[in-house]
């Protein structure tokens, strides 16, 4: 089943990427695995996903190391890269050294000092961790993330910080009555994106817009998001 749904979010970013003129490389896939167990990721990795996102830092962590040693169990399996984890859910203070020991990114920094203590935290031998900031994009009053007003400065703090790298911005607007109002919303996360990489205050340009889920991911792709969150299309219902 996980794998038939695969191929079915595939050919949906495959064709929305045509409808909007794209190439269908530009667009990763990150499923998002969260309350489903490692067999469940490992059936997704037979089919040659390798991205996969948890909103729940403790499950997702015990999940990794899973994974993990199944990888290291199966040395010989034909598995082009090993599994990459991303942590998509908020992230409170007592949570970060978890976090920075075990996730390859962090989608849902919206703060500075959770920012500061994931580099930190962050262990010498490991590559620097991936971030993207999580931004508020539509206001919504139950929604993490930094105001879209304050989005540049703390994107310059941010890119400052040793042990991290600063790879763009994602959002989580509510959900919208039609593609179009959707396309709308995330355009506006698209604008601030490009503002931002214009404004020269990065080292180095972003190059992810994480938007896009399950419901919305068409609208996200034609409003320019180069990574999308599918959890319930692949996976089932919660």
């Amino acid at each position: 089943m996980i794998v038939r749904n695969l191929q079915l979010v595939r050919d949906r970013i495959t064709t929305a990427c045509v409808a909007a003129a794209r190439d269908p490389a530009s667009v990763r896939l990150l499923a998002v695995s969260k309350t489903f167990n490692a067999d469940a990721v490992i059936e997704a990795m037979s089919d040659g996903q390798r991205a996969f996102g948890e909103n729940y830092i403790q499950e997702g962590v015990d999940k990794i190391l899973a994974v993990r040693a199944w990888e290291a169990d199966h040395p010989d399996l034909p598995l082009s890269r090993p599994s990459e984890w991303h942590c998509i859910g908020p992230i409170q203070s007592n949570k970060t050294r978890l976090v920075a020991e075990h996730f390859d990114w962090v989608q849902s920094v919206d703060r500075l000092k959770i920012a500061q203590r994931l580099s930190e935290q962050r262990p010498p031998h490991l590559p620097p961790l991936q971030v993207c900031l999580q931004v508020n994009i539509d206001g919504g009053a139950t929604k993490s993330g930094v105001a879209p007003q304050d989005a540049q400065a703390l994107a310059a703090e941010v890119a400052r910080l040793p042990r991290l790298q600063l790879r763009g911005l994602m959002s989580i607007p509510e959900p919208a009555p039609d593609f179009v109002a959707a396309c709308a919303i995330h355009k506006r996360a698209a604008d601030l994106f490009d503002q931002i990489n214009r404004a020269g205050v990065l080292p180095q340009a972003m190059d992810t817009l994480s938007m896009g889920m399950t419901a919305d991911l068409e609208a996200a792709i034609h409003a320019g998001s180069t990574m999308v969150r599918v959890g319930t299309a692949i996976f089932g219902g919660r």
